[in-house]
């Protein structure tokens, strides 16, 4: 009787899933099948759910490769900047996150406290001065105006903080034993164990950079340098709509939020549970 219950209950919630993905993928399902709907078709009647299957083609990606020099651009300079922005938020996040969590220091506390209050403050709010600050810095309109204000994300620094409080500090004093210094200790041996937490935060700080419209608005001025969601965005003016680009340009823009999740998505979910060893 149990195991038929068990049964039911794991059908039951195996349709209920699959109800919920199908919601959350058809309108990625609607723009996919769109991007191969001709350009002029798109132009007069936009996204919908009614179009003519037999006009289906692949022009719009063509043209793409072909003709749309001003994407590439923008795809390279996402790629660069979300790159960039992943290995030192990783570095930099879990270096102060290790820090906060095994190390007793004066003001420890109201360090981790400024962390938090920051979380609570909407970005909107801290635009202003970080804006000056680049102006004053001379990086407007360059990567590392886009970068440096990312590398130490306040949410990054409390997720490996959370992380490494589970860790076995017996390995830390094994290591002083054996004559190993700090950097050391971190880097080739509590580094390793916060593998699934590097992974998650990959993920979640990929995906943030890889999406960022407002600050790179902010801080970008040429066309040259423009991120994909500022590129795409240009394309929708009072003059003119290309959505050839446009919509066929937002499909490519999952690829690399796709490759990023297949690549470590065996660490996300251990990584989200966040402390699950003991010392």
């Amino acid at each position: 009787m149990n195991n038929a219950k068990s049964r039911t209950f794991k059908w039951i919630a195996n349709v209920g899933m699959g109800i919920i993905c199908f919601i959350a993928l058809f309108p990625v399902l609607i723009l996919l099948l769109s991007s191969f709907r001709p350009s002029s078709e798109l132009m007069r009647s936009g996204i919908s759910l009614t179009f003519d299957w037999s006009k289906l083609n692949i022009d719009n990606y063509l043209y793409i490769f072909t003709q749309a020099d001003g994407y590439w651009q923008w795809y390279i300079n996402s790629l660069i900047i979300s790159v960039i922005t992943i290995v030192l938020s990783l570095f930099f996040s879990s270096m102060v996150g290790y820090a906060l969590a095994v190390y007793d220091f004066k003001g420890k506390n109201l360090f981790f406290g400024f962390v938090v209050f920051i979380l609570m403050v909407p970005f909107e709010i801290l635009m202003l001065p970080l804006f000056q600050m680049m102006i004053t810095s001379g990086l407007v309109n360059t990567y590392a105006g886009v970068v440096l204000p990312m590398i130490v994300a306040p949410i990054a620094v409390f997720f490996f903080r959370q992380y490494a409080l589970g860790l076995p500090l017996q390995l830390m004093d094994a290591a002083r034993i054996d004559g190993s210094t700090e950097y050391g200790i971190f880097f080739k041996i509590m580094l390793p164990l916060m593998t699934p937490s590097l992974g998650a935060m990959a993920i979640l700080q990929g995906l943030g950079s890889w999406n960022n419209f407002l600050w790179p608005l902010i801080v970008l001025r040429s066309n040259d340098m423009f991120t994909l969601p500022i590129g795409l965005a240009t394309l929708l003016t009072p003059y003119g709509n290309n959505y050839d680009v446009l919509i066929a340009g937002s499909v490519m823009t999952v690829i690399p939020i796709i490759i990023l999740f297949i690549f470590f998505q065996r660490y996300f979910v251990a990584g989200l549970t966040v402390g699950g060893v003991k010392g």
